[in-house]
């Protein structure tokens, strides 16, 4: 039987006796329904998992036993940056959740021209927030043990011109109308960066921005893809390619 796997934001090592954060706590006790001696699984993002045990717990509160630690999780063979723009409700949420499950490694939400979601302040601070909880919950359940990294958002011109000057991977930019697809392309030396628009797309403006910046248009296939599914397409892809898909 596969055993329940926790993130906490917590230091672990075999041996130690912790107490579960509180949300984590009432997640084991109340929606698991594990009870004392039970085992599971905690990760923190360093790469491992780490084996524990529960050797107490109440309504609202865990201590677990940490056992063991495990193997390292290998560094992913590509590293995928996607930038997507932000769209409505449980789009974005699924295209972030399907995005770290294909091992993405890195996130960043973008306000463009198109988009219907606004966000200031503590709104775009509590988004933000549930975004990392999807980030979280979808490698607890794919067994990632790293954490991509969930970027603010920010508007994509003020991105390009940051990744401009950072000095750009190799910048992808999904383009139904682009001439050339994905396979025709070489093999990215370590990692690229893909640029997907929101409901509608980059604006005309926005693709030519991008193209200015170093971002090459690339297509795929003859039909236009909805703005959460074409993200997964893509990674998919790159994938099967470069990536994680291939033989080791």
């Amino acid at each position: 039987m596969r055993l329940s796997r926790l993130h906490v934001d917590l230091a672990l090592t075999p041996g130690a006796e912790i107490d579960l954060p509180s949300a984590q706590a009432r997640h084991a006790v109340q929606v698991l329904r594990l009870e004392r001696d039970a085992t599971l699984v905690l990760f923190n993002g360093d790469g491992y998992d780490y084996l524990a045990r529960l050797i107490d717990l109440g309504r609202e509160r865990a201590r677990v036993l940490i056992e063991s630690r495990g193997d390292l999780e290998p560094e992913s063979r590509l590293d995928i940056h996607l930038a997507l723009g932000i769209s409505k409700g449980e789009r974005m949420e699924f295209a972030i959740q399907k995005a770290v499950e294909l091992g993405v490694t890195r996130i960043r939400p973008l306000f463009t021209r198109r988009s219907q979601v606004r966000l200031d302040g503590a709104r775009r601070d509590k988004r933000l927030e549930h975004w990392h909880g999807v980030v979280v919950a979808a490698c607890e359940q794919s067994g990632r043990r790293r954490l991509p990294v969930l970027e603010p958002a920010v508007d994509l011109e003020s991105w390009l011109e940051t990744v401009q000057g950072q000095g750009l991977t190799k910048g992808l930019l999904l383009d139904p109308l682009a001439e050339l697809a994905l396979p025709a392309l070489p093999a990215p030396e370590s990692g690229l960066t893909l640029l997907i628009g929101p409901e509608g797309g980059l604006d005309p403006r926005e693709r030519d921005l991008a193209r200015r910046h170093g971002f090459q248009g690339v297509r795929l296939g003859p039909r236009i893809l909805r703005t959460e599914t074409a993200p997964l397409a893509a990674i998919a892809v790159i994938q099967a390619l470069w990536g994680d898909f291939r033989d080791p």
